[in-house]
Formats: C-alpha cells, sequence, structure tokens
C-alpha cells in the first residue's frame, strides 16, 4: 500500500507554495504516495499560479484523512489572503505556519498520516508568531510531547550527518561533547538510516581537534572521550570507525564508503554537505516517533514569487519520505 502523507506549503511569503505545485507535477510523485494538502486552498492556488501549473485536489473533510487516496486537500483558514506579503517576514505567515505543522502533527499522531513533508519555514516569523523553541525539531517535539532524543539530520542523496552539539557557541564546543551524547548521535543516524532502508549502516564519527588531536598534542578529547564512545559502538555490534579527522573524513563520504558521519558541532557538517550539493539537501527531524522531512534550504524571499524556485531537494525530501514512512507503517503495524 502507499504511505499516506501530509504536504505543508510552509511560509506563506516564501518560494514553499510554488515548490508544493512544482512537486506534484513530478513525474512519479502522485503515483508513490496519497498526498493531503494541508493549510489554506489560496496559499496553494497560489503556489501553482506562481509556478504556471494547475492543481485540483479533492477537498475533504478531517473525518477524511484516515481513508483518503491519491491527492485532496484540508482546508484550515490560516491567513486571510490579503494578509500574505510575498518577500516578507510577517507575525501572520508565522501564524499560519504554525498552525498548518501542528494539524499535520496531531493527524500522524493520530496514526492518520504516515509521514510529513513541509516547505520551507521562516524561523523569525515563526519567532513572531510565538514559536518559543530553539527551532522547528524542537518545537514539533513539544508539540506531541516527546522528551525522546532527537535531533536534526542532514541528508544529501544517500549520506546522513548529524552532531553531538548544535545550536551553541563554538566557544562552548568540547565541554558539551560527552560519550553518552555521542552514543546518542551514533545511535540516531542508525535509527534513521534503518528507516531509510539501510539495515547495517557505516558510520563515521568526525574528530574535534586538528589532525584528530595529534596523539593529545591538539587536545585530549579523542583520546578521552571520542575513541572510547567508538569503542563502545563497535563493542555493540555497530559498524562504527574515527574518530576521523574533520578535512578528511567527507573524502571518505564523498566516495561512497560510509553512510552517515557524526560530527562534534554545527558547522563542521554543514559546510561539507552543502559544500557537496546544497540545491539536494534534505533536513530530516531525526528521533520523533513520525517520519518528517523538508528542503535543507530556506524561504528564498529573493526569488519568491518568480517561477524561480528549483524543486530539486523537495523532490529528494520527498523521496526520502516516502521509504521511511513506509518502514513507519509496517513498525507500527507489526507492534
Amino acid at each position: 500500500m502507499k504511505p499516506r502523507l501530509g504536504i505543508v506549503a510552509g511560509d506563506p511569503s516564501g518560494i514553499g507554495p510554488e515548490l508544493i505545485a512544482k512537486l506534484l507535477h513530478e513525474e512519479g510523485v502522485r503515483e508513490a504516495a496519497d498526498l493531503v494538502l494541508i493549510g489554506d486552498r489560496h496559499l496553494f492556488e497560489r503556489g501553482a499560479e506562481q509556478a504556471d501549473l494547475e492543481l485540483r485536489p479533492e477537498p475533504i473533510s478531517e473525518a477524511d484523512v484516515p481513508s483518503q487516496a491519491g491527492l485532496s486537500h484540508l482546508d484550515l483558514q490560516t491567513i486571510a489572503p490579503e494578509d500574505v506579503r510575498i518577500a516578507e517576514v510577517t507575525e501572520a505567515g508565522g501564524t499560519a505556519s504554525l498552525r498548518c505543522l501542528d494539524k499535520a502533527l496531531d493527524l500522524a499522531m493520530a496514526g492518520h498520516l504516515d509521514g510529513i513533508l513541509f516547505a520551507p519555514f521562516n524561523k523569525a516569523a515563526m519567532t513572531a508568531a510565538g514559536l518559543n523553541a530553539e527551532d522547528e525539531h524542537k518545537y514539533m517535539a513539544r508539540h506531541i510531547g516527546f522528551d525522546g532524543y532527537h535531533s536534526e539530520i542532514n541528508v544529501l542523496d544517500e549520506l546522513m550527518t548529524t552532531r553531538v552539539t548544535s545550536h551553541i557557541g563554538l566557544k562552548d564546543v568540547a565541554a558539551n561533547i560527552t560519550g553518552d551524547r555521542i552514543l546518542d548521535a551514533v545511535g540516531l543516524a542508525a535509527e534513521t538510516l534503518r528507516r531509510a532502508g539501510k539495515q547495517r549502516p557505516a558510520i563515521a564519527v568526525a574528530a574535534l581537534n586538528p589532525h584528530a588531536g595529534d596523539n593529545g598534542k591538539f587536545g585530549r578529547e579523542e583520546i578521552d572521550i571520542i575513541e572510547p564512545a567508538v569503542r563502545l559502538c563497535q563493542e555493540r555490534q555497530m559498524n562504527v570507525s574515527g574518530p576521523w579527522p574533520s578535512d578528511t573524513v567527507f573524502l571518505k563520504a564523498q566516495r561512497g564508503e560510509v553512510d552517515a558521519v557524526v560530527t562534534m558541532y554545527h558547522d563542521q557538517g554543514q559546510i561539507a554537505i552543502k559544500l557537496m550539493g546544497f540545491e539536494r539537501g534534505v533536513t530530516i527531524a531525526g528521533g520523533l516517533p513520525i517520519p518528517v522531512a523538508t528542503p535543507a534550504h530556506g524561504t528564498a524571499f529573493d526569488i519568491a514569487g518568480k517561477n524561480r524556485a528549483n524543486v530539486s531537494a523537495t523532490r529528494q525530501a520527498f523521496d526520502l519520505l516516502v521509504r521511511m514512512a513506509l518502514t513507519h507503517r509496517a513498525d507500527r503495524q507489526a507492534a
């Protein structure tokens, strides 16, 4: 059976509505999943108009979602058409984003959706509207009442990256690296790859210091923390190696020698993976009990409304989400 996916248009002022219209006209998309558009009808119509495409989903009520097949639309009426201001950060846009995301999460947690795809949100707009969280991933976890380990995972084609520390200052990174956090990050990468169809992935762990510390010359984090964590993973029969110097670990990834890289801090992985293919990057809400994916780029206000948005990353997010949603459904049915 096809998975049933909820689709949210992202920030009304950005390229999200245009991207969704283009995605729905990509070859094979409607055949791969049953799709429920969640949000204001005029946003999806505006996106189709921006992309110079037609979009005619079947209108449904919330009660219809669990049995709906094909392409349908659940109208929420979260923002008036006159309040949509293309290429502007607005509180109204942030409110619409949060309300649509909330509904998609509620439907997924009720078992009516197998996964959620959202087009890019604008964090400033969401913050103005009451996000009250570090990012949308923390917001989603709070909304569904999930207090387990979770973290943003970045994906490029078949490569995933996650990190031990995330949105903190570089001066605070070393103090926040612990063996338990490394184990959590490795475990999250392994489980996310399993959901994507890889049963025994190869995972590389990056070092923190130049030349992996050079036997303690540049720091002892590798000797005292990272190496013991890697050995513990190996003792648990996980296919994990490292710590690898961060200036070479992504060469291994680029050659296809590993399925995931666990980095120690945000930019250590983000710079590398975006240079390798920014236009194809995907972000996963790793660790949440429901699959959630989005293109890794932002709302691109500079090209919003101009029919210049590249759908490649959104298509990559969709294809990955389909695989994860099928595994999620199978796991739920087996439980």
